[in-house]
């Protein structure tokens, strides 16, 4: 998994529950990295799963909310990173339909050798998207933290529904309306 990933994850922890926290799950992990990480570096996901585990056990906060919020806090953070991938779309519908053929191509530019979710298009009109997520990671409560947090940034309020279409979440299909 790309360190960015990592050095946002725990940027959003000490925003949202202080430098202590960061310290203490990280020294509550054992990190073959040793919790240092670098924007481009390369990790394993386990490291994450151990992060967000122990986020979970201090906070009591479920995994999947620790990953929506991660998922919400990310795209701001992306958005400032990268403004020209954001500025080529005028609504929250085009830019998530574009996310295989445009952002992901963007982002294996900069990162060839990271692991991204796949987001299969099955139908879209002017207010709706329905899409399948497939990630062997199953971080789809981080990707709908994305996909709200993208309605957000354009001024749209949307309705996004999802279902497991297996039981680890590795496939799950997001129906999205946008209300207005």
């Amino acid at each position: 998994m790309k360190g960015i990933v990592f050095t946002e994850f725990l940027e959003m922890v000490e925003s949202t529950f202080g430098l202590e926290m960061v310290d203490t799950i990280v020294e509550s992990c054992d990190l073959p990295s040793g919790g240092a990480y670098t924007a481009v570096g390369t990790y394993e996901f386990h490291e994450m799963v151990l992060l967000i585990e122990q986020l979970h056990q201090e906070t009591k906060i479920s995994k999947e909310d620790l990953l929506y919020s991660f998922g919400h806090y990310l795209f701001s953070s992306l958005a400032k990173t990268h403004p020209e991938v954001v500025a080529n779309y005028n609504t929250p519908l085009a830019l998530l339909s574009c996310i295989e053929d445009h952002i992901h191509v963007h982002v294996k530019k900069l990162y060839p050798d990271a692991e991204l979710p796949e987001f299969k298009i099955l139908s879209r009109t002017d207010k709706t998207l329905e899409m399948i997520y497939s990630s062997s990671r199953g971080l789809y409560a981080l990707a709908h933290g994305l996909i709200i947090r993208t309605f957000e940034h354009f001024g749209k309020p949307v309705e996004v529904d999802y279902k497991l279409l297996n039981e680890n979440g590795t496939q799950v299909k997001f129906a999205i309306v946008q209300n207005g």
